[in-house]
């Protein structure tokens, strides 16, 4: 017997409403942070933007998730639960390469907080035309605190896409099966003859 919604306390279609919303929201704004703070750690151009896309393709499969649970749509769950593997595997090669260009960025990011916040490699006249600066936030703590608070961000998203994953799974074989059943207006649940 499987269990249907395993550590949260509401039934497997409410839960993974609600599951899909949390995720939807954490998602969307980790991808916003990425968006506009990105620049300041990771360094070669379009990289925050990948990453950022990639945390907004999560919030949005979640939002469509939640709207596929809230129809009973078979069809959509079939869509998503073909989409969040890939998904899946796409947050786990950007977990890795965010990680590791962070690691390699650390000299950069210890410049930048040495210097007001100033994005690295801007030039004078486009730190004096640009008011975007790094958050103070991330120069008060230590580069091993921020790595490891990154480290454990990214595993906990990863598992929570797994989780999803599973109840989307879970809620697909759901529908599959009483599909299969007949209601009592169409001959009894099983269509046993008489």
């Amino acid at each position: 017997m499987w269990c249907d919604n395993c550590l949260l306390v509401f039934p497997l279609r409410a839960g993974g409403m609600a599951w899909g919303v949390f995720m939807m929201l954490y998602s969307i704004a980790g991808g916003i942070f990425l968006l506009k703070w990105g620049q300041f750690l990771y360094f070669i151009h379009p990289e925050w933007f990948i990453y950022g896309g990639i945390s907004m393709g999560v919030a949005s499969v979640a939002g469509i998730t939640v709207v596929t649970f809230s129809n009973r749509s078979y069809i959509w769950t079939r869509v998503c639960k073909f989409l969040w593997p890939i998904l899946i595997l796409l947050s786990a090669v950007r977990a890795i390469l965010m990680i590791w260009q962070l690691h390699r960025g650390k000299a950069k990011i210890a410049w930048e907080c040495a210097n007001g916040g100033k994005p690295w490699g801007a030039t004078d006249i486009q730190n004096e035309l640009s008011e975007l600066r790094m958050p103070i936030g991330l120069c008060t703590a230590p580069f091993s605190s921020l790595w490891t608070a990154f480290i454990i961000c990214l595993l906990i998203d990863l598992g929570f896409q797994l989780y999803m994953f599973f109840m989307t799974w879970r809620y697909s074989k759901r529908l599959e099966h009483y599909r299969e059943m007949k209601g009592p207006t169409m001959g009894g649940f099983y269509n046993a003859a008489y």
